[in-house]
């Protein structure tokens, strides 16, 4: 379904998500008392509940951002200074607030673990801009690395998301007031996905990567995911036959060796790389919630009891490659040693 246009948005999504979630807090008994039946009713360890339990968390979390970004926006004179360091600083700050609140409930209801494995001493300690390049699988990855940059590591991110994201009023919101890019695949863009800045429209994403790359500070972390998508095996072949029709055939045979990524795109991070010199990269890998694909995935394996772990590899400026042809074959090489360090840490693997 297309994203409907920004004044929509505002106008019906925000509304209609505060008045569901007053409709059911003041319902709540009720809920309570149909959840629990049905909880006795369906096997499993309390799957209804906990499902219930973390839905309801979400529903408040994102009608609770909401009243705290309106009273940012009032505060910063309806809007006017807005885009303000201050208040830009405020929006980070309140982002790790409410992950913070969020993770505490996931671990809690999900019995989830998050342990990171060799973590590069600057990824911890600002003192020069970073890429950080992710592979994408499963739920939540996204906000799991945010969620670590934000309060782990004290960056401002800057991301590039798919602009499907905006149905969610709160994400909608809060990225569009920070430097962030919404991304429609596919599209040069459309409108809604300006990142925030009145500015988008028909720029390529190369464009828009520069753009949202360009200027960024000590502290700052520019967050881009190559592969443009969570990791399925059905997305896997077709990108595979993607390389093979664009005549990249040993591309394609690198891609056919790695079994738990998807071949990366590498036009968005040589734009940001070319935007930020100085700026060093960072890979993350992460494992624990690959075999959740589908929302049946999800209910089956709760309640999770999962231990998610993640790695960083911190590469400086100094031993990034010059040529935008050693470059893909350095982003290709990374992705294989991602690969590589997914098959030692679980055991789910697909075929050829």
């Amino acid at each position: 379904m297309p994203l409907p246009p920004r004044w929509v948005r505002r106008v019906l999504f925000g509304p209609a998500v505060l008045l569901l979630a007053v409709v059911v807090v003041t319902t709540l008994p009720v809920w309570t008392v149909l959840v629990a039946a049905a909880s006795l009713l369906v096997p499993g360890r309390l799957r209804v509940l906990r499902l219930f339990w973390l839905a309801l968390v979400y529903l408040l979390w994102d009608a609770a951002a909401l009243v705290a970004l309106f009273a940012l926006w009032v505060s910063s004179g309806c809007g006017w200074k807005i885009r303000s360091p201050a208040f830009q600083r405020a929006h980070y700050v309140l982002t790790g607030w409410f992950l913070t609140f969020f993770f505490w409930h996931a671990r809690w209801a999900l019995r989830l673990r998050i342990e990171v494995v060799g973590t590069d001493p600057d990824t911890a300690l600002p003192g020069r801009p970073e890429l950080v390049v992710c592979r994408h699988a499963g739920p939540g990855d996204s906000f799991i690395l945010i969620h670590g940059l934000v309060n782990w590591f004290d960056r401002e991110p800057r991301i590039v998301l798919k602009d499907t994201l905006q149905w969610d009023p709160a994400i909608d919101v809060l990225l569009n007031r920070l430097p962030n890019r919404f991304i429609a695949p596919g599209r040069a863009g459309r409108d809604g996905g300006d990142g925030g800045d009145g500015r988008n429209g028909g720029e390529s994403v190369e464009a828009q990567v520069t753009h949202l790359a360009t200027g960024l500070d000590a502290n700052d972390a520019f967050v881009i995911f190559p592969e443009g998508g969570n990791f399925t095996p059905g997305r896997r072949s077709r990108a595979i036959d993607r390389l093979h029709a664009l005549g990249l055939h040993g591309m394609a045979a690198r891609a056919q060796a790695m079994r738990h990524v998807l071949a990366p795109r590498p036009g968005g991070l040589l734009a940001a790389l070319d935007a930020a010199p100085d700026a060093g990269v960072i890979f993350v890998a992460h494992t624990g919630l690959d075999r959740m694909l589908t929302i049946a995935d999800v209910w089956r394996e709760l309640p999770m009891d999962k231990r998610i772990v993640m790695r960083f590899w911190s590469v400086p400026p100094e031993q990034i490659p010059a040529g935008r042809d050693e470059r893909i074959e350095w982003l290709f090489d990374w992705w294989a040693r991602i690969d590589a360090w997914i098959e030692q840490h679980h055991t789910d693997t697909f075929t050829a």
